[in-house]
C-alpha cells in the first residue's frame, strides 16, 4: 500500500486529517473482512476519494471518512462472500500483529479474537458493520443510521441481533493468560504425538480448522469432536514438526503460536477456549495470510 505523506507543506490537502483517523479506518475495514491486505486496499481508496473531496464542505472529517470505508466495506463484504463459496478448504481471518496496537484503532478491543470474527462472517454485512461500528468504536446509534443509511431502529435492532448471534454462537472465553497456557500445552502434545494429552485438553465438541487455501497442504474439511480432533494431530505430528521452530506471539489480542522452518514462518496455530476446554483449533497455513504476523 503506498504510504500517505506525514508532512506537507499545503495546509489544505488533507493529510494530517486523514492520518489522524487512519488507524480507526483500518480497524473498522479489518473487522468487516477479516483480511489485512483488504483493509489496506480499502483505506488507500479512502485516501483517493478524500483526495478528490470537496473538503471544505466536510464539518466532520472523522464522520466521512467512517461513513465511506464502511460503505465501502459493506460493498467488499459481498463480493467477498461470493469468492469464498469457491474458497479451497475453511477460510479463517488473517491474523494481524496486535502486539504494537491492541486494538487497531477502536476504543475498545472488541468484535477482534478469531472466535468473534469468524461468528461476523456469518452475519449480513450491514449487521456486521452495525455490530463492529457501535461495541468496538462507540458510535452513538444517530450516526450509525446516518452511516448506514437507514433508520435508528433499524440499527437498534442490527445490533441486538448480531449480539444475540454471538451470544449463541460462542462460549465465554478464558483470560489470556489461561488462553496461553492452553495453547502452549496443545502444541507440546500436538508436537510428541501424545493423544491422551490432547483428549484432555480439548472440549467435547472441538473443531479443529485448517486454512491452506489451495496454496499449502491442509484438511479441506473441519475436523470435528473430541476423539477425532486428537488422533487426526497425533496422526501427522511424526513428519509435520521435522526442523520446525516455535514462537509464541500475539495475534489479534491472543498468544498464537508461530511455526518456522528454515527461518520462515509457514504456519500460525492458536486456539479459542472456554470453560468446557480448547473449543476451536485455528491452523493459518495460507502463505498469503502470514505477512501481516510473520
Amino acid at each position: 500500500m503506498p504510504e500517505i505523506p506525514e508532512n506537507t507543506e499545503q495546509p489544505d490537502d488533507g493529510v494530517a486529517a486523514f492520518n489522524e483517523v487512519r488507524p480507526r479506518l483500518m480497524g473498522i475495514a479489518y473487522r468487516m473482512l477479516g483480511s489485512h491486505a483488504e483493509a489496506e486496499d480499502l483505506v488507500q481508496e479512502v485516501w483517493l476519494r478524500w483526495q478528490a473531496a470537496d473538503r471544505a464542505a466536510v464539518r466532520n472529517p472523522i464522520g466521512y471518512l467512517s461513513t465511506a470505508v464502511t460503505r465501502l466495506a459493506i460493498n467488499a463484504s459481498q463480493s467477498a462472500r461470493a469468492r469464498r463459496e469457491t474458497y479451497v478448504g475453511p477460510w479463517l481471518p488473517e491474523p494481524v500483529d496486535t502486539s504494537a496496537d491492541p486494538y487497531l484503532g477502536a476504543e475498545r478491543g472488541e468484535a477482534l479474537s478469531f472466535a468473534v470474527l469468524l461468528v461476523l462472517e456469518r452475519l449480513s454485512p450491514t449487521e456486521r458493520a452495525a455490530y463492529i461500528l457501535r461495541e468496538a468504536f462507540d458510535y452513538p446509534y444517530d450516526e450509525l443510521a446516518a452511516m448506514l443509511q437507514t433508520s435508528e431502529a433499524a440499527v437498534r435492532q442490527l445490533v441486538s441481533r448480531a449480539r444475540k448471534r454471538i451470544r449463541a454462537e460462542r462460549r465465554t472465553e478464558v483470560s489470556g493468560s489461561r488462553q496461553k497456557t492452553l495453547l502452549t500445552a496443545f502444541i507440546t502434545a500436538a508436537r510428541s504425538g501424545d493423544l491422551s494429552a490432547l483428549e484432555n485438553l480439548l472440549a467435547a465438541d472441538a473443531i479443529s480448522y485448517s486454512d491452506g487455501g489451495g496454496a499449502a497442504r491442509a484438511s479441506k474439511f473441519p475436523v470435528v469432536g473430541r476423539l477425532r480432533v486428537a488422533k487426526y494431530h497425533r496422526a501427522f505430528h511424526s513428519h509435520f514438526w521435522v526442523g520446525v521452530e516455535v514462537e509464541f506471539g500475539t495475534a489479534n489480542d491472543r498468544a498464537v503460536a508461530l511455526l518456522r522452518r528454515d527461518g520462515e514462518v509457514f504456519a500460525i496455530c492458536t486456539v479459542t477456549a472456554s470453560a468446557a476446554g480448547i473449543d476451536e483449533v485455528l491452523w493459518q497455513l495460507n502463505p498469503a495470510k502470514l505477512s501481516a504476523v510473520a
